[in-house]
């Protein structure tokens, strides 16, 4: 794709993101609230489809963020009821959703300390694409384009795949941020009762992406290593996608100072300069056809070297390296770490935070997500079901359906003991 045409793509989700940040206020917020937010549907996810409340969801803390900046933490409620009322009544800018507690977080203040715990909450996790920034080509910061998007739809399938196939979990959610990144919520009972010890333990799993900014080489496995199912699921997944994303849509050895970080990983010096010097004579040489010349180079020196130097499986740890998930481990790790709820607005958007159907992380397209503006509009002449956002909720409503319905209902909020 031509420069012009990316820049158009980010040009674009710049100016919708203002639109939709300009129509953005408490009124609009309280109109949607009322009309478009799918509380049955939500309480029913957080209840686990008890008919009557349990603790699961009366010990649930959710936190709203009101008036620019007004931070609510420790807000528990009765049932679905009282949350949709206190709702209603706030118009929060943004809800957050936090773990189960051993009492209900709004008598947290009272309770001897000690008393007051988190005892269980979704596996979650976090893929922001800000930390692909040393990567991505096209775009920076908090700007996104359909270009940098598919290092989400990979991240999505390699995620998803591990989940359900190596941990055994099923009950997995995808949510769009709403602007630059995309969370999982895995509400398996197993995953929910994970401690942080677990939840750190199934983050190391997954990382595999280590080092910082300076660091040329992020991945280098060993032999044992890349044995492993899950490595050699993920590199053929991402072997499906690298050469489109990274050679084409990124074309990451198209200058010097881009092929300089690549080369940076060679264990080879003689290579580097070799290529470099190569590169630096031929410059218009697509990124496609440097790649295929550095690998075919690399290959010929790990054979007369006898895979010395690392050099033998450094195709495959690069583009690891270059499209492997990059996950925010801290909102893994802790039990009592907020994250945004599905079907919030996003501050900086204005679009929804909608839920990713499991058989559509390809055809997925953030700059479709409704916003608040034009869903208000639309409800000029629809019916609260029959606007932009009746697919997302759809996809919600599927997920919430498919969960386990409890052995039995529920009599009391006090039927789960911790």
């Amino acid at each position: 794709m031509a420069a012009d045409e990316i820049k158009m793509d980010v040009d674009e989700a710049t100016a919708v993101a203002v639109g939709g940040v300009e129509e953005i206020s408490t009124e609009t917020l309280a109109q949607y609230y009322q009309r478009l937010f799918p509380f049955s549907l939500y309480y029913q996810w957080l209840n686990y489809r008890s008919n009557e409340p349990t603790q699961a969801f009366t010990h649930r803390e959710f936190s709203f963020t009101i008036n620019d900046g007004i931070y609510l933490r420790y807000q528990s409620f009765k049932d679905g009821d009282a949350l949709q009322r206190e709702v209603h009544k706030l118009a929060p800018s943004k809800i957050d959703i936090g773990a189960v507690f051993t009492a209900q977080p709004r008598t947290a203040k009272s309770l001897q300390p000690g008393a007051f715990k988190p005892v269980s909450k979704e596996l979650v996790f976090d893929v922001d694409m800000t930390d692909y920034d040393e990567i991505r080509t096209c775009c920076q910061g908090g700007n996104i384009c359909k270009l940098c998007w598919r290092f989400m739809v990979v991240a999505m399938h390699v995620v998803d795949r591990a989940l359900r196939e190596d941990f055994g979990f099923t009950q997995l959610m995808w949510v769009y941020s709403g602007r630059r990144g995309v969370h999982c919520w895995v509400s398996d009972e197993r995953a929910r009762r994970l401690d942080d010890a677990g939840r750190r333990a199934v983050a190391g799993y997954l990382g595999l992406v280590r080092g910082g900014a300076d660091q040329s080489r992020k991945v280098n496995l060993s032999q044992r290593q890349s044995k492993h199912p899950h490595i050699i699921r993920s590199a053929e997944i991402i072997e499906e996608y690298f050469e489109s994303i990274l050679l084409v849509d990124q074309e990451i050895l198209l200058t010097r100072e881009r092929w300089t970080k690549v080369l940076a990983a060679l264990p080879d010096e003689d290579l580097r300069k070799t290529l470099d010097a190569k590169w630096s004579s031929k410059p218009d040489i697509s990124s496609v056809d440097k790649w295929s010349e550095m690998i075919d180079l690399v290959d010929k020196r790990a054979i007369r070297a006898k895979s010395k130097f690392g050099l033998a499986n450094f195709e495959r740890d690069m583009m690891l390296q270059l499209t492997y998930p990059r996950l925010d481990e801290n909102v893994t790790t802790h039990l009592n770490h907020l994250l945004k709820s599905p079907f919030c607005i996003h501050p900086k958007t204005g679009r929804v935070c909608t839920p990713i159907a499991h058989d559509k992380f390809d055809s997925f397209d953030p700059f479709q997500v409704p916003t608040l503006g034009q869903l208000l509009r639309e409800l000029n002449d629809h019916a609260p079901d029959a606007t932009s956002l009746a697919e997302y909720t759809a996809t919600f409503s599927e997920f919430v359906a498919a969960l386990p319905a409890p052995p039995q209902d529920a009599k009391s909020s006090q039927s789960l003991e911790f």
